[in-house]
């Protein structure tokens, strides 16, 4: 761990990793899309305490979770990732804001199927899966199961592996 402390510090010298430079991460894995929205979204996960900036403990702990965490744990830190408004439960357009910024990240590198070539269309087909009750939210528990239920979900959820 005091390895990654000195990297981080290298690239850190302030000890503190803020939103501008985070998404710059984030382009050097995705240099022919925007990942910056999206990289918006995560870092505002990644900042437990709100402060505008990441520090390490909050650092390896969101990574420990992406890339080791039980899959309980990545669901969870999925769930909060599109819970923009932190209200506990993900509206459509919320979920449809966050789809938006991956499809403008990973841009035409990844060939959709038909019925996700837009973001709604992702959208709408995850909620057909998870939105038993039809009231246009996701909870957690609805999530979970719904996540479990679809491969694709849990597939998606390794895209964060390794991407800071």
């Amino acid at each position: 761990m005091t390895f990654r402390y000195k990297g981080f510090l290298k690239d850190c010298p302030s000890g503190l990793l803020d939103k501008t430079a985070f998404q710059k991460i984030y382009k050097q894995f995705f240099p022919f899309g925007d990942p910056s929205g999206f990289a918006g979204h995560v870092f505002n996960v990644f900042d437990e305490n709100k402060n505008g900036a990441i520090d390490f403990k909050e650092f390896i702990c969101a990574l420990s979770i992406t890339s080791r965490g039980r899959l309980d744990e990545k669901l969870l830190w999925a769930f909060r990732l599109y819970d923009i408004d932190n209200d506990g439960r993900i509206e459509r357009a919320e979920m449809l804001r966050v789809v938006e910024t991956i499809y403008k990240m990973v841009g035409s590198m990844v060939k959709l199927p038909a019925d996700e070539d837009t973001p709604g269309k992702r959208v709408n087909k995850i909620f057909a899966l998870m939105d038993l009750d039809h009231n246009d939210y996701l909870t957690i528990e609805e999530f979970k199961a719904g996540s479990k239920k679809d491969p694709t979900v849990v597939q998606a959820l390794s895209l964060y592996d390794g991407l800071v």
